[in-house]
């Protein structure tokens, strides 16, 4: 050996080691030889040139397990073998999908940040609000990469552009999203780059009208899955059926693959940051539910382009000069069609009947009165300012809706703005993260197993619960910060974003409460 250490020293320092250090870096020390392990530990802990944050809207925790057979060796097997794995990672607040980007990207649960679902009513306009970063309240881990260094740079891609602006906050940035033709367009500080029209007509849309969508696979003469199927007459129809296929989703980790070779990241004085919120499956599980083949076909697809992203990042950067993540908004409930017989409950239901309860318990002889302003769920509002002139205790008519609506056939539990509930514990932990004292109302509503909102033309399910299908999923975290290690232990969504400021070296977002850094993830800690 070159240096003075002891065999001994250095076999020990392998063993407490080697659960944090990736088996691909391992391998590459112990070919260099023992001698090189100290320094090549703390090059490898060093701050990425780039980040990048694959964010499924829709992934749920168990598919890399029930698709294990069919994964790629160079997609998610090679993240969950060489990077470290959460497989219960969960959000731990309701999961819209607006809320849940939200969360991960300031570290903040939707009482503090105030994206409590996609969309909610403002008492002031009395208008229905839908999510926007100009509703955040908190900056992103965008904002506090992009302020801690000017030479840093952060860019967004998005099925839709308030998605895309959740996730970077109100930092300079660059924005991609998918406009109503089918063609990505940007906002920000690439709006003039020459490239994105090319890559716009290399991956139009308008290729894939009447395009059949087979299984990965599927042997020649079977029927596809679906068809892509176009008509001048309605041609937002085909927009839809595009959006919610792996061609869209395809068309997005492209379009990232070309804003790294174009906008040249990683290569700067800085640390990049690229995020890309993955809406295709999201808008399939709407219609499909979890369990459908059809979101199988979505997962696999998506391990081929995870695969080709990252045989693009270790070629032009090198495997030590990026860190990849990969997590999900939100999970899902499978289709209630062919299943045990669950409700879709409609929005009109709840506000009569609690309206009902209301009248029977707080009117007056020759006085009749209209107690709920509104529901959207899972918020309801109630008439507060007519029912204070009428001396009606507020906190008293929020339990009384909150009782009365455990009396409709499937709703599960309730919230009130005082903090009283239906029920304690976990549940109660996490209807306490999604209440925002200002913009969830007066009562928020948890619907029971698998029972959804019943929307107009049968569309099969919805995202906002608080059960496990949809708050647990996955978290990867790959590249030349982390080691190699599974871990089934629990964390939670708000603990992402403390964690990539640590390895951006930067500082939490100004929201970011009761998450915490990663620690054990972490290469870093193996020195010491």
């Amino acid at each position: 050996m070159q240096n003075s250490t002891s065999l001994s020293q250095v076999l020990s320092l392998i063993h407490s080691c080697r659960m944090l250090v990736s088996r691909r870096r391992f391998a590459a020390l112990t070919a260099a030889g023992l001698a090189g392990i100290p320094t090549r530990l703390r090059a490898a802990s060093s701050r990425p040139k780039l980040i990048v944050a694959l964010i499924a809207e829709q992934f749920r925790a168990d598919y890399l397990d029930l698709f294990a057979n069919f994964l790629g060796p160079g997609g998610f097997r090679r993240l969950m073998d060489e990077g470290t794995y959460f497989p219960g990672c969960q959000m731990a607040a309701t999961t819209f999908t607006s809320g849940s980007l939200a969360t991960i990207a300031t570290g903040a649960y939707p009482q503090i940040h105030g994206i409590v679902a996609d969309s909610w009513y403002d008492r002031a306009t009395r208008k229905t609000v839908a999510a926007s970063p100009q509703a955040l309240q908190g900056t992103t881990i965008s904002d506090q990469l992009a302020a801690a260094d000017p030479g840093n740079r952060v860019f967004s891609v998005a099925l839709d552009l308030p998605d895309a602006g959740l996730l970077t906050g109100g930092s300079r940035a660059g924005q991609f999203y998918l406009d109503s033709n089918g063609d990505f367009v940007a906002r920000g500080w690439p709006e003039d780059a020459a490239w994105l029209a090319a890559f716009n007509q290399a991956n139009s849309s308008e290729k894939l009208h009447n395009v059949a969508w087979f299984a990965l696979g599927a042997r020649r003469g079977a029927p596809p899955l679906r068809t892509l199927t176009y008509s001048a007459a309605q041609p937002e129809d085909f927009l839809t059926l595009y959006r919610a296929s792996p061609f869209c989703q395809s068309a997005q980790m492209a379009l990232a693959r070309e804003i790294f070779i174009q906008e040249r990241l990683g290569r700067g004085a800085g640390t990049d940051l690229l995020t890309v919120a993955l809406g295709s499956a999201a808008l399939l599980g709407y219609e499909v539910g979890a369990d459908s083949p059809l979101m199988r076909e979505m997962v696999l697809h998506l391990d081929r382009q995870v695969e080709a992203l990252l045989t693009l990042l270790d070629k032009n950067l090198g495997e030590r000069n990026y860190a990849l993540v990969f997590t999900a908004a939100h999970g899902a409930t499978r289709d209630p069609s062919g299943h045990r017989p669950v409700l879709a409950i409609p929005g009109e239901t709840v506000a009569r009947s609690i309206n009902q309860a209301l009248s029977s318990r707080f009117d007056v002889v020759g006085r009749k009165k209209s107690y709920v302003e509104r529901y959207l769920y899972p918020f309801l509002y109630l008439r507060s300012d007519e029912m204070r002139k009428a001396f009606i205790d507020m906190r008293e008519a929020r339990v009384a809706a909150g009782r009365a609506a455990l009396n409709i056939p499937g709703i599960a539990g309730y919230y009130t703005a005082d903090g009283d509930s239906s029920h304690s514990g976990e549940w109660l932990r996490r209807f306490h993260n999604s209440f925002h004292a200002v913009r969830s109302g007066d009562v928020m509503l948890a619907y029971g197993p698998e029972c959804v909102e019943d929307y107009p033309g049968g569309r099969g399910i919805s995202y906002g619960s608080l059960y496990t299908y949809d708050s647990r999923v996955p978290l990867i975290l790959f590249g030349s910060p982390f080691g190699s290690e599974l871990f089934e232990t629990a964390v939670e969504s708000v603990d992402l974003a403390p964690t990539l400021a640590r390895v951006a070296g930067t500082a939490w977002p100004s929201s970011a409460i009761g998450g915490r850094v990663l620690g054990e993830a972490l290469i870093s800690a193996a020195e010491g």
